[in-house]
């Protein structure tokens, strides 16, 4: 992806554990509003798969799912194929360029589209086009499911974000008994907020949903939001919300995917 190189990719693995506000909720969250049955086989596509423990934990939660599992950094591949590997055939990963076409012949017929903290890359019109693509070419049944940055509309809505993340941080650092990973998110000025960098372009809230209303979703929203941070997303058509993961199930699987096993 634009302006992300190795070192980013390493910088965040060191401080992943912390660095996502509130994380076991943010991708439990995402995993419930997966709009199948366990028993169902929905086809999954993940852009920005990162060192897969999304993708792990959607899996265990769908077990006759499949995952297409897309990054543009060899590092988090090589350690989403290492994380993946126990379901065979069930998962494949695969190199893509986010800002690139050709990955978008890997969408249609897709049932599910997840994003974690990846499409901030792009810039507003970017974002509009894969939003149309993605839902031009996802099954009638199917949802884009988001979890990203925002940008706050005010000034003041910003710098409380920035106070907030870097408490957020604080705190799940401490709780870790590891102040030292809130001092390398410090040190790695972490917070978009704080800190912008030109290659994270994050953008409003209340952008994002008319985008993906124009795009065709049926029904949008956002389902959850805590420090700059938000779930957000849509469905295909409004009466395709049916199925689904309890919140309960998917902060289980959630946790097992972020514990230490590979």
């Amino acid at each position: 992806m634009s302006g992300w190189t190795e070192e980013d990719s390493g910088a965040f693995l060191d401080i992943a554990a912390v660095a996502v506000p509130r994380r076991i909720e943010m991708m439990a969250t995402m995993i419930s509003l997966v709009p199948f049955l366990p028993s169902e086989t929905p086809r999954i596509v993940e852009l920005g798969v990162g060192d897969g423990r999304l993708a792990s934990a959607m899996l265990d939660c769908f077990p006759e799912a499949t995952l297409v599992a897309l990054d543009g950094s060899e590092s988090m591949r090589n350690a989403a194929c290492a994380r993946l590997a126990r379901f065979g055939e069930r998962a494949r990963v695969a190199p893509f360029e986010l800002e690139a076409l050709e990955w978008w012949e890997l969408i249609f017929g897709a049932d599910v589209v997840v994003s974690s903290l990846t499409l901030h890359h792009l810039n507003d019109a970017k974002k509009q086009y894969v939003y149309k693509a993605i839902a031009d070419r996802i099954s009638d049944r199917g949802a884009l499911i988001i979890g990203d940055l925002v940008e706050p509309s005010h000034a003041a809505g910003r710098a409380l974000a920035a106070d907030a993340w870097d408490a957020s941080v604080r705190e799940q650092s401490a709780a870790l008994g590891a102040p030292q990973l809130f001092q390398r998110f410090l040190d790695a000025k972490w917070n978009h907020f704080r800190f912008p960098d030109a290659s994270d372009q994050p953008s409003p809230l209340f952008h994002h949903l008319v985008w993906l209303k124009h795009a065709g979703f049926g029904a949008v929203d956002c389902w959850w939001m805590c420090d700059g941070h938000a779930v957000f997303g849509g469905h295909k058509k409004a009466d395709s919300m049916s199925g689904g993961v309890s919140f309960a199930d998917s902060l289980s699987a959630v946790r097992i995917a972020l514990s230490g096993r590979p």
